[in-house]
């Protein structure tokens, strides 16, 4: 482009007239390298610092998902001093097919998780990112629960459900969602709730807490109780 050809012509002049950037500091990176910053930034290696318009690059830094502010401060005659204020991958979230890295806020920093992202917890749903902070600090109150969790799957964009690392799912009611966290602390700190052999716990009626049994533990309770029936019809007859 004619635009392009002139501003690398009018950086070379500067350039040769001493204001080049001979050196760049980059305060508050942590996720981002500083390759990444120059080029989400639009700063290369023809760059002047005359001509360098400080708000356009602020402003493409911000276009960075990673990058929540930025300042950008030209120091002649050739540094430039850019501080960011990242954003901190705070859980996966799980959309369809599509993983990503989310920040608390809800922002897609990353559409794709590498192995340095594979322990943040994972949120799984339709807006689960939007609403992902408020429900983990929540969970985050009862350590028990929240170390046994796999995933939090938010049901209908309503309610939450809890899928353990066990398979066992949780279905959380829509509102009082503490008071179920704290009963079902309680039942699996008397009652060993987790390690029974049940596939779901429904606590979304707020007067009882059903229990599921799995495939072979409901059988068992069916031939239980139909050796009791014909245990009692044999009393009765003797």
């Amino acid at each position: 482009e004619l635009g392009a050809t002139l501003a690398d012509a009018r950086d070379a002049m500067a350039n040769s007239a001493g204001f080049r950037i001979t050196s760049v500091v980059i305060n508050g990176r942590k996720q981002l390298t500083e390759d990444e910053v120059l080029a989400s930034g639009g700063v290369n290696g023809r760059s002047s610092l005359l001509f360098l318009d400080a708000a356009a690059v602020r402003d493409r830094l911000k276009a960075n998902p990673w990058i929540a502010d930025a300042t950008v401060l030209k120091l002649y005659p050739g540094q430039l001093q850019i501080n960011l204020v990242e954003r901190s991958p705070f859980a996966l979230w799980q959309w369809h097919d599509r993983l990503s890295v989310i920040a608390d806020d809800g922002t897609v920093l990353e559409p794709y998780v590498t192995r340095r992202f594979l322990k943040l917890p994972l949120v799984v749903g339709k807006r689960a990112q939007t609403h992902a902070q408020a429900f983990l600090a929540l969970l985050a109150r009862y350590p028990l629960i929240d170390a046994v969790s796999r995933a939090a799957i938010f049901v209908g964009q309503r309610r939450w459900s809890l899928r353990l690392k066990n398979g066992l799912d949780i279905r959380l009611p829509e509102h009082n969602v503490e008071q179920a966290l704290a009963e079902l602390s309680r039942l699996d700190n008397e009652d060993k709730l987790f390690s029974r052999d049940i596939v779901a716990v429904d606590m979304r009626l707020p007067v009882q807490v059903t229990v599921q049994l799995s495939d072979a533990a409901a059988k068992a309770r069916e031939k239980m109780l139909d050796n009791n029936k014909k245990s009692k019809k044999k009393a009765g007859d003797a």
